[in-house]
């Protein structure tokens, strides 16, 4: 279910958009919502887990997930959205953890725990396409309402299940770390909103200057809260190894390109080239394919070549996927626009999620592998939130050039009823070529900085990342992890 979400709503955007009158750049925050709380309270709920019990957290968080889809599927206005969008990130935050922490509390280490970790990560890898089909099914045929109120039911059932086939965990004693979870999300949220605020009022803009300030401020007292507490929620320690600190820079360096892909090519796919919401998720399912296959021959070589290889051979496969992506045009068709930049980057993703994701937990004590593993997945919300606020500010300054530029041509032929919706919404008409021309220019230049992170993530693989075969971990963690 929560991984579904990532992929289900983004089928909706365009749909989104229309119905609740968001801009293209204020649309980024139906993602937005959603990833900074997701990542920003990811390792808290794990915390909570391991002292309430989680079992008991689990329920919680999965109702309060079903809860907020329940309000986002009902919201009349973009506030009431973006709202039920923050809370649904606070519900995953609390029961994705949990659940990944109740199988090792449910089933026997050895061959039953890595049998049922096996089937979590054929579940969990299967989300994302189940939501971009889903996406694209229930928007055309129900209407885009549905993609939160599919959520209802299916909370409710594990809420009603949970109890009688989960056992409730040993619950330890601890204390949360609130200072350390509100500071971090709250600098996160400071400098998103800064840079998304950039696109639409400028750089020099004192709302903007503002939010980064106090962005730049809270992130630094979150590393003083840290520093100073006896249980931090991020264990600085675990960032004193180069290999996992590597990786780490490398998460969030390709996170923040891969959300600019499911954030931006399917407006593409649903403006200049026109399809339906269901072909716009069929048309995403090669690169979830590309993806699994890379993990799969990643995952059966890592212990004769060791991580290194992949993780550099991916990251280049990923650069030169997003650098295929800068010469979108109006014109571009599926194959050249969408499915070959897209398949080249997500095979080279699935080349490195494997290696990355065990290098999260080498060397961890048991006790902290919950916290390391839960770190990676924290950077890649993160890391998605910021690229997709970074990207959008460069595609609002040059979307915003080329519609100077097309705006003559555009009041010489426009029919009356295209100049009143330019009028009252300041873009211009979904489908127009002028639209197209706006849209597809904006995202071009987006892609240059999604290749430029990319870059940076190929040059920490093959300078920062030292690690061999020997360094990973083997047995039921490797599995866990994969």
């Amino acid at each position: 279910m929560v991984v579904l979400d990532a992929t289900i709503v983004n089928i909706a955007l365009p749909h989104i958009r229309d119905a609740l009158g968001f801009s293209t750049t204020d649309l980024s925050w139906v993602i937005n919502a959603y990833t900074l709380t997701f990542g920003g309270l990811l390792l808290l709920g794990g915390r909570a887990g391991d002292i309430l019990g989680r079992r008991r957290v689990f329920i919680f968080g999965t109702l309060l997930f079903g809860l907020a889809s329940l309000l986002g599927g009902f919201a009349q206005d973009s506030s009431l959205l973006l709202a039920a969008r923050a809370l649904q990130g606070i519900g995953g935050a609390i029961c994705s953890p949990t659940a990944f922490a109740l199988i090792a509390t449910n089933f026997d280490e050895g061959p039953e725990r890595n049998r049922a970790f096996g089937v979590f990560s054929a579940v969990a890898g299967s989300g994302a396409a189940i939501g971009l089909l889903a996406g694209g099914l229930l928007t055309e045929y129900l209407n885009w309402r549905w993609v939160f109120f599919v959520n209802v039911p299916i909370a409710i059932l594990i809420a009603i299940a949970a109890p009688r086939h989960i056992a409730e965990s040993e619950r330890h004693p601890g204390r949360f770390d609130l200072p350390g979870a509100l500071t971090s999300t709250l600098g996160l949220v400071g400098l998103v909103y800064g840079f998304i605020r950039a696109a639409s009022d400028g750089w020099s803009d004192g709302i903007t200057l503002g939010s980064f300030a106090a962005g730049a401020i809270l992130l630094a007292a979150f590393l003083v809260v840290e520093s100073r507490t006896d249980q931090p929620i991020t264990p600085m320690h675990l960032f004193a190894n180069r290999n996992r600190t590597g990786g780490l820079v490398m998460m969030l360096c390709l996170a923040a390109a891969m959300f600019g892909i499911f954030f931006y090519v399917v407006l593409f796919v649903q403006g200049p080239l026109g399809y339906s919401p269901l072909k716009a998720g069929v048309s995403f399912l090669p690169i979830s394919v590309a993806i699994i296959i890379a993990a799969q021959i990643a995952s059966n070589l890592q212990a004769k070549y060791g991580p290194k290889p992949f993780m550099a051979g991916g990251a280049l496969l990923v650069t030169v996927g997003l650098t295929w992506l800068t010469q979108m045009s109006k014109d571009s068709g599926y194959l050249d626009g969408v499915l070959g930049p897209t398949v080249v980057f997500g095979f080279g993703m699935g080349l490195i999620f494997v290696p990355v994701m065990l290098l999260a937990v080498a060397g961890v004590p048991g006790e902290e592998t919950g916290a390391a593993s839960g770190l990676l997945n924290s950077m890649q919300q993160i890391g998605g939130s910021l690229g997709l606020s970074i990207l959008t500010t460069v595609f609002a300054h040059y979307a915003t050039a080329e519609a100077a530029v097309q705006l003559p041509k555009f009041m010489e032929s426009a029919k009356p009823e295209q100049l009143a919706y330019l009028q009252q919404h300041h873009e211009f008409p979904q489908g127009t070529d002028a639209a197209n021309t706006v849209l597809t220019q904006g995202i071009s230049h987006g892609f240059i900085v999604g290749a430029a992170l990319a870059a940076v993530a190929l040059l920490v693989a093959v300078f920062v990342i030292k690690a061999k075969a020997s360094d990973l971990p083997s047995g039921s963690s490797a599995v866990a992890m994969h």
